[in-house]
């Protein structure tokens, strides 16, 4: 486990350099991970879509994806690494990323989240998203159902 008060944080928005640093963050967090081509297709190709990571002393501890849409954002995909959780990176890093929706003139944020998700539904509803209703099925490796969050900017 890695103790906060020695994590010196670090925000930056990722490059082609971090795919492999993003997959490697997906396979440790998710059961049905993105592939290192979904990344590199945002990255290079995409240009509504940024990737912002966080880093403890130099080295990446976590990613927050966002899609901005005229003024919507739309977080794709947000993790941190196992040993760095506990420490509310994922907040400081959500924190940021709905900062910088808001300065590029996002007027709201939304998300899915599995219902089943009580830590990541907790974190959300402290920074003020609200459920707005169920994406039935939506999760392809059990059927899990998502829940849509949202929240004014």
């Amino acid at each position: 486990m890695i103790d906060q008060e020695t994590c010196d944080l670090t925000f930056r928005f990722a490059t082609e350099r971090d795919i492999q640093a993003l997959v490697e963050i997906e396979q440790q967090s998710f059961s049905v991970p993105w592939p290192a081509e979904a990344f590199y297709n945002d990255i290079v190709g995409n240009r509504f879509a940024r990737y912002l990571i966080i880093e403890c002393n130099g080295k990446v501890a976590g990613y927050c994806g966002v899609w901005l849409v005229i003024d919507e954002a739309h977080i794709t995909n947000i993790a941190i690494l196992p040993q760095y959780r506990g420490r509310k990176l994922g907040e400081a890093l959500l924190s940021k990323m709905m900062m910088f929706a808001m300065a590029s003139g996002a007027n709201t944020m939304t998300l899915e989240v599995r219902v089943s998700n009580h830590p990541a539904r907790s974190l959300y509803k402290k920074l003020g998203f609200q459920e707005g209703g169920i994406r039935k099925n939506y999760y392809t490796d059990n059927f899990e159902d998502a829940i849509v969050m949202w929240v004014k900017l």
